[in-house]
């Protein structure tokens, strides 16, 4: 199945649903990056919901950049979402494993940690930038961006995501749903929402059992209007020219050092982990 993100309104169209499927995109990030389960797990997550909050955006030039770091041994995740849907990030240690004793599941919260910030940065295009911080809650994620939406941009939010990630390490489902009220919500439509999400499946179950997220918005909800639909991947934009650039940001004698010791450097991008290569010969060219 594809990867697509889904755009509905329900309750009398008051409230606002975005779906997605992200299965393919965490399993590239897991494949680029070597996570392990948990670091895919964790890393899916909030690739999961970048990938709305991307979509959120009016501007095809505006990006959202997520930042998450809890003090736990995962380190910093670091996400980059774009208005066409598509995201890119990764975590500062994806070499994590940890279960909780009593459930056996992936214990992201662990991983994550819960003694630090969510930040949110939106590129608007504009002078400044608008930026967003809060206290992480749990570390799960899901929890640490409904209190985000409602905190920090007063859009009283549910956020559910999940990350299935098998024994061999591949992620075989993940997919995100946030709902919004809408400045026009009701207090009938508050209640119906909060008994939805009480027997709500995990967002994973519902992907790995085939289900789309438009199957899952009719499933969910009863007066649905779909609004969108949306492919989505993990994509980013470096290049070999844009490394070139970078090199030419050192000293003259730092890229001497490469040519005359190192004979060659190689540059690796800290988002997609693709590896660029610069002979001898082509940091000779830089030079001139």
């Amino acid at each position: 199945m594809k990867d697509e993100l889904v755009k509905a309104l329900v309750c009398g169209e008051r409230v606002r649903v975005i779906v997605n499927s992200t299965t393919n995109l965490c399993e590239e990030a897991r494949k680029r990056h070597d996570c392990w389960p948990t670091a895919a797990a964790a890393l899916g997550r909030v690739l999961s919901i970048g990938s709305i909050m991307g979509s959120m955006q009016k501007n095809e030039q505006e990006k959202v950049t997520i930042q998450i770091n809890g003090g736990g041994p995962i380190g910093t995740i670091l996400v980059d979402c774009f208005p066409n849907g598509n995201v890119r990030g990764f975590v500062s240690d994806p070499h994590q494993f940890y279960t909780y004793n009593d459930t056996g599941k992936l214990a992201v919260g662990v991983a994550v940690g819960k003694e630090g910030t969510l930040k949110v940065i939106k590129n608007l295009g504009m002078k400044d930038d608008f930026s967003g911080t809060v206290a992480l809650q749990s570390g799960e994620i899901g929890d640490d961006f409904a209190y985000y939406f409602t905190a920090s941009e007063q859009v009283p939010s549910a956020v559910s995501l999940g990350v299935l990630v098998e024994p061999d390490n591949s992620v075989s489902a993940a997919g995100g749903m946030l709902i919004q009220l809408l400045p026009n919500a009701l207090e009938e439509d508050i209640v119906k929402i909060e008994n939805i999400l009480k027997t709500l499946k995990p967002m994973s179950e519902m992907i790995h059992e085939g289900k789309t997220p438009e199957e899952i918005i009719l499933d969910t909800f009863d007066d649905a209007v779909i609004l969108s639909h949306q492919d989505i991947h993990f994509e980013c934009h470096c290049s070999k020219d844009h490394m070139k650039e970078a090199l030419m940001t050192l000293t003259h004698e730092e890229r001497e050092k490469m040519i005359e010791e190192d004979h060659g450097c190689e540059i690796v991008c800290h988002w997609c982990n693709t590896r660029y290569q610069f002979t001898e010969d082509e940091l000779r060219e830089l030079e001139k």
